[in-house]
């Protein structure tokens, strides 16, 4: 395969978008998701329009096993990985103490296990070759707390400090590590979590648009990126952590609270 993308979460949303400018720009596609159905008709449009070629792996990535299983499928094939996206995730609303704790568990594997166990097993590679680059998919909810949605808030938050941690480590290697931390976005993820039905939901970005500024952002081997929401928005993010922390949690409940039709 040439120049080949690994991407989790690949048979839609912001992933499938991902897989688009890749196949656009020449480069072959290993695609990841549970989706057998969204996989199908992801290779297929692709390799058809774009004459690249999709390998497809079925894999649940809450199962704490899967990050092994995908990197030693790949290397037992001799496909060799020049970028990582790391895209697959999902949400939930809900307070705390009345989530169970397996619905949690397994956004916890996903979130943050499965990225953190690709990027472990793969990053060595890059950085031997002294090439690759890796690119995170956080949100802008890990600048912020969360209440009413807890566990997911503070799973970015591991992702972004992740990622900005380990893009200090490889100032000596041409691989690279970015963070994209979108807003709100019209993806599947809003109706599947709930979060649609909150006022941070209100005016979500174009999936494609996200993916564009993060893929873009992870070719030129940026840091991190903020895509998808308004002026107004990148404003409050940028004093909340100047705000009282009482007064700003108190905001971002409110905000989260669920808005009955």
């Amino acid at each position: 395969m040439k120049d080949a993308v690994l991407i989790t979460g690949a048979a839609g949303g912001i992933g499938k978008e991902f897989a688009k400018i890749h196949a656009k720009n020449g480069g072959d596609i290993v695609a990841v998701d549970l989706n057998v159905s969204g996989l199908q008709a992801v290779k297929a449009e692709l390799e058809v329009q774009y004459g690249i070629e999709v390998y497809t792996i079925t894999k649940n990535l809450t199962d704490l096993n899967a990050p092994q299983e995908i990197y030693d499928e790949l290397l037992f094939k001799g496909i060799e990985i020049k970028y990582l996206i790391n895209n697959a995730g999902f949400g939930g609303v809900g307070k705390f103490h009345e989530r169970t704790w397996e619905q949690d568990l397994a956004m916890i594997q996903v979130d943050v296990i499965a990225l953190t166990a690709l990027t472990k097993l793969f990053l060595p590679d890059f950085v031997e070759r002294n090439e690759g680059r890796i690119l995170n998919v956080s949100s802008t909810v890990s600048l912020i707390p969360g209440p009413g949605q807890a566990v997911y808030f503070a799973s970015k938050a591991f992702v972004t400090s992740l990622t900005r941690s380990i893009y200090g480590e490889l100032n000596d290697s041409k691989a690279t590590i970015t963070a994209l931390l979108p807003g709100a976005t019209q993806t599947g993820f809003g109706n599947h979590s709930g979060m649609n039905k909150t006022a941070i939901y209100k005016k979500p970005a174009n999936a494609a648009d996200v993916a564009r500024d993060g893929y873009n952002a992870m070719m030129k081997g940026e840091l991190e990126v903020i895509s998808g929401i308004p002026f107004s928005q990148r404003v409050e993010l940028a004093v909340a952590p100047l705000m009282p922390k009482k007064a700003l949690v108190d905001r971002i409940r409110k905000s989260q609270e669920i808005k009955e039709d």
